[in-house]
């Protein structure tokens, strides 16, 4: 009996970790991407994002013969969907890169194929994804639907990822998993191919259930981390330390307040309350706000920015992190780039000293402003009169206090308390 396959479609983040992951636990597993350049890289073996374990990862599922990248689609058995899910104006969901799938997957199928969808999508956004596939193809029909002229089936599921970047290729394996399937047959389906791989529970429901569980776990976390921001604002006009202040409050049995920082960014937690929102405006006013407290975070860290180069002077500003979280080179909807773009607009005689360990060069959106520069470490510190930490970057913690002295410190996340 020949062995099941899966086209992993979108190799970033989440899909070139849980592709190699797969292979590496014996699945035939096609990577597909419309990056030819990391395509290529891939296939050397070269990794395209910082993940640790994941360039050795790689090699070996290489090496296996289980896994391959193309920029073409190929057929499968399963296909799972892991590409970009960006919010419009009005924060609804833009389908653009799922129907762009779509249109690729579906001259492939032949009948009996199962499409997962893996990208955090708002509510209703699998079946879409299967009416596009299906008004592609009319010769096929979604499993459940009535099929009296007995026309080759498929199956559509929503599995959303629940990991961490930094610790990816650990909780691909050990995190529990959501198996939302259209119907029950596409449940069972799609858990028979995460159990490949999957050591975690495997706990089963509908598509629409699996893509609101997975806001809701990001949504939950938003707030709170909004009740620590705004808890940081609210000290700072009443001189106190917020991180002593909640280190107190945390010693309570049945509290546990998150930490306030620049912001919240990544492709997650800074977009997925919105799709809640616009799934249910009216009755949706607390994760909203705690969405604009989050979103208006880095306004305010600018203004701090701005005082404190005009009291001391500054000729220079360090910038410590650009990506949304520490020891990471992710850059999406990170706090820390904003906060870095708008500084560079509203201080042009100013010279950013700009320090991300995680990157060789800067981002486009930041390059071309003139009075940015990348540097390192020491180097910013050294030629700063004011520093500001916005990432917590392991590289970050040797910094010492003679470093420090002299300087306007700016720290938003309480790393040298």
């Amino acid at each position: 009996m020949t062995s099941p396959t899966v086209a992993f479609v979108g190799l970033g983040y989440i899909g070139l970790p849980t592709a190699v992951v797969m292979a590496n636990s014996g699945v035939d597993v096609t990577g597909v991407d419309v990056k030819a350049e990391n395509v290529e890289r891939i296939n050397r073996g070269e990794v395209t994002i910082v993940e640790p374990g994941l360039e050795d990862g790689l090699q070996a599922a290489i090496a296996s013969g289980n896994f391959r990248a193309t920029t073409d689609m190929v057929h499968a058995d399963t296909y799972i969907v892991a590409v970009p899910t960006p919010f419009t104006e009005n924060y609804e969901v833009d389908m653009k890169y799922i129907y762009s799938v779509a249109e690729s997957i579906a001259p492939t199928l032949e009948g009996d194929e199962l499409v997962i969808l893996e990208s955090t999508s708002p509510p209703q956004t699998t079946r879409r994804m299967a009416e596009k596939i299906l008004e592609l193809r009319p010769d096929l029909v979604a499993d459940g639907t009535d099929n009296r002229e007995n026309r080759p089936v498929i199956y559509f599921a929503h599995c959303p990822e629940r990991i961490l970047p930094g610790n990816a290729m650990e909780e691909l394996i050990t995190n529990d998993r959501i198996i939302g399937g259209e119907t029950e047959e596409a449940t069972r389906r799609a858990t028979a191919a995460y159990r490949s791989f999957c050591k975690g529970e495997l706990l089963g429901t509908n598509a629409v259930t699996a893509e609101m569980a997975k806001l809701t776990e990001n949504s939950f976390r938003d707030v709170n981390i909004a009740f620590a921001n705004e808890l940081s604002l609210i000290c700072t006009n009443l001189g106190v330390d917020v991180w002593e202040l909640i280190e107190l409050a945390n010693h309570h049995p049945r509290v546990n307040i998150l930490q306030p920082g620049p912001g919240v960014g990544g492709h997650c937690i800074a977009v997925d309350p919105w799709f809640i929102v616009s799934s249910d405006v009216t009755n949706s006013r607390l994760i909203r706000t705690a969405r604009e407290v989050n979103d208006g975070k880095p306004a305010w860290v600018v203004e701090q920015v701005i005082k404190a180069a005009e009291e001391t002077l500054a000729k220079n500003i360090a910038i410590l992190g650009l990506a949304f979280k520490a020891n990471i080179d992710d850059l999406r909807e990170s706090p820390s780039l904003s906060i870095t773009q708008a500084l560079a607009e509203r201080m042009n005689t100013k010279t950013l000293l700009a320090v991300e360990p995680n990157i060789e060069a800067l981002p486009e959106t930041l390059s071309k402003y003139g009075n940015i520069d990348l540097a390192a470490t020491n180097e910013a510190i050294e030629e700063a009169e004011v520093v500001v930490l916005l990432v917590d970057h392991k590289e970050f913690n040797g910094v010492t206090a003679a470093q420090l002295k002299g300087k306007r410190i700016i720290d938003t996340k309480g790393l040298w308390r």
